[in-house]
Parts: structure tokens; sequence; C-alpha cells
């Protein structure tokens, strides 16, 4: 027998022979769930399973419900399906994966296949097949010179020209039974791990969904995402790639110019779509975090003034409960993110005052004491004055319950990036708007990366339950993201994630938001004008943000 490791898995001690494999040890430990196990914690770092144990330590096993063990499930689906499709497309057709959408990812066929219910039969039932064959999915290092030429002989353009710009010698090459691609993240060890998807008709493709989600109708969603493409794609930076070829080739001014007249065009067609109807006396913005909700409040008032209407923000914030009386969430803490810490019946006292012309003192909340207080904010609506109320749950009619329906008009705003990584790899909101929160609230409150990425999950609970249901109820969808944003808040994230210590909780994550920083080249902040969004978040805004 050979050398013995002592492993610590839920604090019992077990012997096991080292050189044994994550996903063997996981059959031994669960052997009535090993496959709903997907990745592993060893000695406090994150692995995939086909990893073998060398030394002692601690284990801890990701499902695929969890976090990191979902992305590795989709990135996986995301091979699988590349594997059936060889068997299906023309060579010169590939599939690309566009964007998420809901509990899945749209995709697309390049060329003059169909995609119709008889396709995607076909492409399920090879998908299932592969599933059964329980085909291992391996890992390969490869020169990134060779592997910049392999992907350019698969005609994946996209993959040749990011590894263009890839620093590391080598690159790791995923294989699955002679399909060969490039993942930003891990994988599960083999097909049998992927058998909980479907795939479902979506406008002129298709969506490829993880688990038993019931898909709810997003059109707006969809059409935010595919017209943010389509503008990439005209200016011919659709992908990281492409954004660094820009860079690279000293176009970083006209990319910034063109971005910023892109965006002050559509807030200026907002605020003339909001002036056109006075009987719009209340504009409710809502966002998940890090959206850029109030650069967006303070640019689009400008607008209005420029069209003859006095705008007044408010933001919801000032009628919460105190502190004291905050409701408590399901881990006993106070839960600021739902709509009953919020005093709705004020609220709408107050929304119906203004809206018959009475003068109203406003409340201030003071979150140093953590109470509601009165200091003198009076306000009255005249003819050409119009409420610009911004909160997370601006889109809630439980909110403003009492308000006309016409005298609202709702306003969702997210960071819906126009960028992918590659062919086969989205690029996510998500990751976006976490590091615009990493960068912000290390100038703006003294926040470590550690902290913001430690608190990030409660934030993103609070956005799932009370912000992205509502999203499609808005009467207009507002991109903020920026073409060139990434490539900025690199510098600026960069050295606060590195900063994170290696046994830390937080380390895994930042060690992806590094890999996938990484990617960018660096651009120059200087020609970043002062009313730009993205000076909300790196400082040199000329609103008060």
């Amino acid at each position: 027998m050979g050398d013995i490791c002592k492993i610590i898995y839920e604090g019992k001690v077990c012997e096991i022979e080292k050189g044994t494999t994550l996903r063997d040890l996981a059959i031994s430990l669960e052997p009535e769930r090993y496959m709903e196990l997907v990745l592993c914690i060893y000695d406090g770092k994150l692995c995939e399973l086909y990893k073998t144990v060398k030394k002692d330590g601690e284990v801890r096993f990701l499902s695929k419900d969890e976090k990191n063990g979902r992305r590795a499930m989709m990135r996986s689906l995301v091979f699988l399906m590349q594997r059936a499709l060889l068997d299906i497309l023309k060579d010169d057709e590939q599939v690309r994966v566009e964007f998420s959408l809901g509990q899945g990812y749209f995709c697309s066929i390049t060329g003059t296949t169909v995609v119709d219910e008889a396709f995607l039969q076909k492409l399920e039932s090879l998908m299932r097949e592969l599933v059964a064959k329980d085909l291992p999915i391996t890992k390969s290092a490869y020169p990134t010179a060779v592997a910049q030429e392999m992907f350019r002989d698969f005609g994946m353009k996209d993959k040749e020209k990011l590894l263009r710009y890839r620093s590391a010698s080598n690159t790791n090459i995923y294989d699955l039974d002679g399909c060969k691609d490039y993942f930003y993240g891990y994988m599960v060890p083999s097909t049998a791990y992927l058998s909980d998807f479907r795939l479902k008709l979506y406008e002129d493709g298709f969506v490829l969904i993880f688990g038993d989600a019931q898909e709810e109708a997003t059109p707006k969603l969809f059409t935010a995402l595919r017209r943010s493409r389509e503008w990439g794609s005209l200016m011919e930076i659709n992908t990281v790639g492409a954004l660094n070829d820009a860079i690279a080739s000293g176009r970083t001014d006209e990319i910034i110019l063109v971005q910023e007249a892109l965006m002050e065009e559509r807030i200026g067609a907002l605020a003339r779509q909001i002036a056109e109807d006075p009987s719009r006396k209340f504009i409710m913005i809502a966002g998940p975090s890090s959206s850029g909700k109030t650069t967006f409040s303070h640019r689009l008032s400008v607008q209005l003034r420029a069209l003859g209407v006095r705008p007044h923000p408010v933001a919801l914030d000032n009628y919460y409960f105190n502190r004291d009386q905050m409701p408590i969430d399901e881990f006993g803490e106070k839960d600021f993110e739902a709509i009953e810490g919020l005093d709705i019946e004020l609220f709408n006292q107050d929304m119906q005052k203004l809206l018959a012309g009475e003068r109203v003192e406003l409340p201030t909340f003071n979150f140093n004491i953590g109470k509601r207080e009165y200091k003198g904010n009076f306000m009255q609506l005249a003819k050409n004055d119009i409420l610009v109320l911004e909160g997370i749950h601006g889109l809630n009619d439980r909110l403003s319950y009492t308000l006309p329906k016409e005298s609202k008009f709702k306003i969702y705003i997210s960071a819906l990036t126009q960028l992918a990584i590659d062919e086969h790899n989205p690029l996510s909101t998500t990751d976006g708007r976490l590091i615009r929160r990493i960068v912000r609230d290390a100038r703006t409150r003294g926040t470590t990366a550690q902290e913001t990425i430690a608190m990030w999950d409660s934030v993103h609970r609070g956005e799932t339950r009370n912000i992205f249901p509502l999203q499609e109820e808005a009467d207009v969808m507002f991109n903020s993201a920026l073409i060139y944003e990434m490539a900025v808040l690199k510098l600026y994230a960069q050295p606060q994630l590195y900063a994170i210590d290696r046994g830390c909780p937080e380390y895994s994550e930042a060690k992806r938001l590094i890999k996938l920083l990484d990617y960018f080249m660096p651009m120059p902040t200087e020609a970043i004008v002062s009313t730009s969004l993205i000076r909300e978040f790196i400082g040199g805004s000329c609103f008060n943000v």
C-alpha cells in the first residue's frame, strides 16, 4: 500500500491512499450523493475533481447548487453542447453563447442551419447520449502560441484574438471526446454529471437551461441585451480580444467619445419621453447594486431641466424604519433589502400630498444613528415639477400602491455588458457589478475587497428576491454598461484583490476575478469626462456621488 494521507471531512479524520482522485474520495465519503458534488475545496484551494490527494488537508465538496458548482455545471453543459453540435453543424458553422438569460444561456448558430424544434430535439438527444457514456472531461496544458494556432484552425477567431494578449506561457485546454476548447473557470469531471438540463427555443436561437427552473418571459431584458451586443458589433468591439485590439491600436479616445455620446443620446431620448406626458410626476428608478443609479439620476435630471422640467431627487432609503424596527432575515440579521423595512404608509401619505399640491416635509435617514430625522426638507410640486425616486423597490407597486398608474414612470437600470470573453464564454454582468462595487466601496467607504466580496452573496440574494422579478414591469430598461469599463476598473480593482490573503474564505473568488481582469489590457482614464457613469466608481465625477 502506498503512502497514507489524513483528510479532514466534516470534522472527521479519514485516511486515504496518496494519489487518490478527489472524485474517488467523494464517492467513498458520499456514496449516495457524490453525483451532486462537482468541485472541491482542498487545503483552502478550489479544485477540480480530477486532482489527486498529495498531502494531509481538509476537504469540502461543492454541490452543483452552490455558486461555484453552478458555474462549473453551466460551463460543462456548454462544452457538452459543443461536442454534440460537431455531429450536426456544417464545417463553417458555430454556436455562439451570447449572454445569460434567466437560468440559462441564450445561444445562436452562425450559418444556414435552421434552429427549430426538430433541431433542438436532435441536439438534446445527442447530448443525452454523451451523458449516458460517462465520457471524461480532461485538461491539458498547451504552449499559448500552440493553443492560439489551434483555435485559428478551428475557426474560433475570438479565442485566437483573446490568447494573443495572454501573458502566461501555457494555456489549459479541455478535451471532451475530441472536442477541444478553452474555458474561463473549472469543469465537472465527466459527462455523467450533466443530465440536469433542457433546451428551449427563443427568438432566433435557443436557451440552454440548467436545472428545472421555470423560465419567465423576459422580452425587455432580451431586447436590451441583444441591442447592446449589436451596438458592440457596430463598433467592431464585441469581445475582450477586440477591445484589446482597439486599445493596442490607440483607439481609446474614440471609444470613450462614441460610448459617452451614445449614452447621452439615450438619456436625452428618455428625458423627452418623460417630458411629453405631464401626468408623469413620479420617476421610479430601480436596479441592482452598482448599476450606476445615482449618476444616471443626475444625468437624467440635467436632460429634464434642459426640457423645462424641474426634477427633485428623493432617495427611497430615507423612508427606512428606524434600525430597531427593521425586519429580520432567515439568518437572524436585520434585513435592509426587504420592502417591509420601508415605511410604506408614510411614503404614500407624503406622495399623495405632493400630488395634491400640498407642502410636505420629507424625512432624511441618518445611517450613523439608524434613525429617520426631519431637517426642514420641505417640498411642494408645481406644474413642471417631478420627483425622481431611486431605490431597490422603485418598481414594486406595493411601495406606491396609492399612486395612480399614469403618474408613475418606471425605469430599470442595470449594467448589461456588451462584451463576451469569446465565442463560448459570456462575460457575467454580475461580475462586472461586483468589480464596480469593489472599486467604489474602497474609495468612498474604506471597505476592503475582501469585505465587499464577503457581503456580495447577501446583496445578490436581495436582488434576486426584490429586483430581478420586477424588471419586466419597467416602462424602460436602461443599460448602464460602458464597453471599455473593465479595462479601466482593472487598474483599481486588481491591487485590492491581490491584497486578499490566501487563507481567507474570499481568496478563491478574488483569484477568479484577478484571472478575469487579466484578460483585459489596461486603459488610461484621462479622456473620461467628469459626467461619465464610470466616474461614480473610480472617482472624479462632477456629481455628488
